[in-house]
């Protein structure tokens, strides 16, 4: 495993209200697949250091790398890192961490992706590096947020949709014309989904989220080896 490395600040998008991408300058990155993180360590003068993991939102790219940061109400690390870490300072990395939630576009059938929130981060990685790639197989975001104005990379994704399938699903408030009411994910939502024995699917975010989305796959016939998933909260 890599040691910790020194990653310096040079861009920060809004997504939301909320959340936000960082890009940071990492001299030297080994490089990393979709679906990994990074730990991003903060040391305060007094010496007291705090260490939070952060997913990668893109590919690899040379010597660049971008995450996505959701700020915690009341949290130590993330509110500084999404509104207050100045563009051009340092902190702190190790990675790229993580070896199971991972995807490249040499894998094999249709590729399935479930995001709840802020759990699209990583798997726009996955997005980007399909989109990218000269892979034929289908691909299928399926997104849930509580609101339109909480889609992170909301003008993207409307890009993609012209290469790939992206269905938006909204739990509280929904755009107007939307012929789908708000409410959580259901059954419905999934029957046009591609399925494959070597297909493989990625669900990312809230916990409950997840263990809802897995259950709902495993009742359309989806085996749990098929099932690879991310969770936080």
């Amino acid at each position: 495993m890599h040691g910790w490395r020194r990653a310096r600040l040079t861009e920060r998008t809004k997504q939301t209200a909320t959340g936000r991408t960082l890009k940071l300058e990492v001299p030297q990155w080994p490089g990393h697949i979709p679906g990994q993180h990074v730990d991003i360590r903060l040391t305060a003068g007094d010496g007291y250091q705090a260490v939070r993991s952060y997913s990668l939102a893109a590919p690899s790219h040379a010597d660049s790398i971008e995450l996505g940061i959701q700020a915690a109400p009341g949290g130590e690390v993330s509110p500084y890192l999404a509104d207050d870490l100045p563009v051009g300072a340092e902190v702190e990395i190790k990675g790229p961490l993580g070896g199971w939630f991972v995807w490249t576009p040499q894998e094999p059938g249709p590729l399935l992706l479930i995001a709840g929130g802020s759990g699209i981060v990583p798997l726009m990685a996955m997005l980007r590096a399909r989109l990218t790639s000269a892979s034929n197989e289908h691909c299928t975001l399926l997104y849930s947020a509580r609101s339109p104005d909480e889609v992170w990379y909301a003008t993207e994704l409307d890009a993609a949709a012209h290469h790939v399938r992206v269905h938006r699903l909204y739990t509280r408030v929904t755009p107007s014309g939307s012929t789908r009411p708000a409410g959580r994910m259901t059954q419905s939502d999934l029957p046009d989904l591609p399925h494959s024995e070597e297909g493989r699917c990625y669900i990312c975010g809230p916990t409950r989220f997840v263990e809802h989305v897995s259950d709902l796959l495993l009742t359309t016939g989806y085996a749990p080896d098929q099932i690879r998933t991310e969770r936080f909260g």
